[in-house]
């Protein structure tokens, strides 16, 4: 008899939809205070997760959701830059896909 294991769901900051954790981009505050985007998902720190697409991430910006869930005060270099990184993450996710 074989179990299945139980797979980590959790909440889009943004949209507050739930889902695999895999299928999510995480957003870490590291113990120095820096806001980055975890693309392993094991950084330590404060995490925060959005879906996988570019209007969760204009949303969490529009409402400052990260500056809450990540407990920082996060000002426009810092979005932009994770911006940046969030695309990259979103085109590397995609090239993953398509193999």
């Amino acid at each position: 008899m074989t179990r299945t294991r139980k797979t980590p769901t959790r909440t889009c900051t943004a949209c507050a939809a739930s889902g695999d954790k895999k299928r999510l981009i995480r957003v870490v505050r590291t113990p120095e205070g820096h806001v980055e985007i975890d693309r392993g998902g094991k950084a330590n720190g404060r995490g925060a997760y959005l879906c996988a697409n570019r209007d969760c991430f204009e949303v969490a910006h529009r409402r400052r959701r990260l500056d809450s869930a990540l407990r920082v005060k996060l000002q426009d270099d810092d979005y932009n830059r994770l911006r940046r990184d969030f695309d990259e993450c979103l085109t590397d996710t995609a090239s993953q896909q398509g193999e």
